[in-house]
This record gives C-alpha cells, sequence and structure tokens, in this order.
C-alpha cells in the first residue's frame, strides 16, 4: 500500500529524516516508535507533503505521490489526524464532519457518509448539533479521527493519538482504532505510549536521530534494549 524509500526530509535547510525505508501493507497497522526528536512525526508529514522532501520516493498502491499536493492525497485515500486534536472549536460537530468530507459537492454524499461514519462514532451522534469546544479531551480526540474518516481513506495517518488524555480514555482511543482498522483501513501511527501502541501493530518501526535503526514485528519487543528504553523494563 505505502513504501518510502530513502527518503530525506525535513523544514526548510534543517534536515530531520535520513534514508527512511518503510511499507504500510494493505490491512496493517504499522507503528513508529522512538525517543523524542526522532523523526517520527515528521514520517507523517512528509507523506501528507507538510515537509520539504529533499530526496527518496513515496509510493502509494504503486503510484508516485511524492510532493503531490496535499488535497491531490486525500483524494487518493490517504487521512491524516495530526497531533493535538485540531478541531474547529467555534464550529459544531457536525460542521467539523462536514469539513472533512469538503472534497465532495454531492450533498447526499455527504449526508450518507456521516451516517456511516456515526455508525463508527457512535458517541458524537448525541453531540452533532453542540459546538466542539464544549467536548471533553477524548469527544475531540473522536472528533479529530470522525472527521478524517469522512473521506473513506484507505489509509490513516495518526500522530499521537492519545497524547493529553488519561487512561481511561487512551483505552476508548485505542479499541476505536482498532474498529477502524478491522472495517480494512489501513494505520500508520505515531505513538508515545509505546506499550499500548506495539500491543496492537502488525509491525514496529524505531527510529533514531532520522533513521530506521530496527523494524520488524512484536517479537522485536522481546530484544532487552527495547524492552528497557520504551516499555519501561516490561
Amino acid at each position: 500500500m505505502l513504501d518510502m524509500k530513502k527518503l530525506e526530509a525535513g523544514y526548510n535547510s534543517m534536515q530531520i529524516l535520513f534514508g527512511v525505508d518503510m511499507h504500510v501493507g494493505p490491512g496493517e497497522i504499522v507503528v513508529l516508535i522512538g525517543p523524542n526528536g526522532a523523526g517520527k512525526s515528521t514520517v507523517l508529514k512528509s507523506i501528507f507533503n507538510l515537509t520539504n522532501i529533499y530526496s527518496g520516493i513515496i509510493n502509494f498502491k504503486g503510484k508516485d505521490i511524492t510532493k503531490i499536493p496535499t488535497h491531490e492525497l486525500i483524494e487518493l485515500g490517504i487521512g491524516y489526524v495530526p497531533q493535538g486534536r485540531q478541531i474547529f472549536p467555534s464550529l459544531k460537530v457536525r460542521e467539523n464532519l462536514e469539513m472533512g468530507a469538503f472534497l465532495s459537492r454531492e450533498r447526499d454524499i455527504v449526508r450518507k457518509r456521516l451516517e456511516e461514519v456515526m455508525i463508527l462514532f457512535p458517541d458524537l451522534e448525541p453531540r452533532l448539533d453542540d459546538y466542539a469546544f464544549g467536548l471533553s479531551g477524548g469527544q475531540q480526540q473522536l472528533l479529530s479521527m470522525a472527521r478524517a474518516m469522512m473521506q473513506d481513506p484507505v489509509l490513516l495517518l495518526l500522530d499521537e493519538p492519545s497524547i493529553g488524555l488519561a487512561p481511561k480514555i487512551m483505552n476508548q482511543i485505542f479499541e476505536k482504532i482498532k474498529e477502524i482498522n478491522k472495517i480494512g483501513t489501513s494505520i500508520l501511527m505515531v505513538e508515545q505510549n509505546a506499550r499500548m501502541a506495539t500491543s496492537i501493530a502488525d509491525r514496529i518501526y524505531v527510529l533514531e536521530d532520522g533513521k530506521v535503526a530496527l523494524h520488524g514485528n512484536r517479537n522485536i519487543l522481546k530484544m532487552s534494549k527495547i524492552k528497557k528504553i520504551y516499555l519501561g523494563g516490561y
């Protein structure tokens, strides 16, 4: 589904990624872990064309999407949920969701997609006519994810979906991520809670200093270095 080869990227003259290779297969949950500043979020932003890409190739379903405009990436089926619950607080929940379907001009299509998304996010349905600023932190994160799902993406990029949330709410967010994956959406996720993220991952990449230091399935969690640094010795 997604292949990244020798990607070098950053912000203006500040290079963050150095020759990153990465792969996401159909239906997979792939998790990026690593220390702060390792370049994890920059990987997602590079896919979504929000960085300066100096060299390398990003292929999506066999198509070179390197540096393609963001709105075209959405049309191709890539959704992105940025870090920090970036919703429109002064708009109602329904309006926030409709903003996620801004590429669809047919009102009937938007209405149908909203009904489908509400099946996936039933907790938001009673709040459709409430202003988004009145939602709890967990509800705002669900809204951010639901908005991305309004375009029915085949690949969803999630940047720190549990950041700043209480443990109980964090569990709800991860259950929702699994539900999204079960309907056929591939997921590439950056997550600070390494233990919880890797528990649902099909494959894991460890980034250090803008490079892939290690990758594999959950068996890599048995390595003493990984357990000590990222899982607290678990």
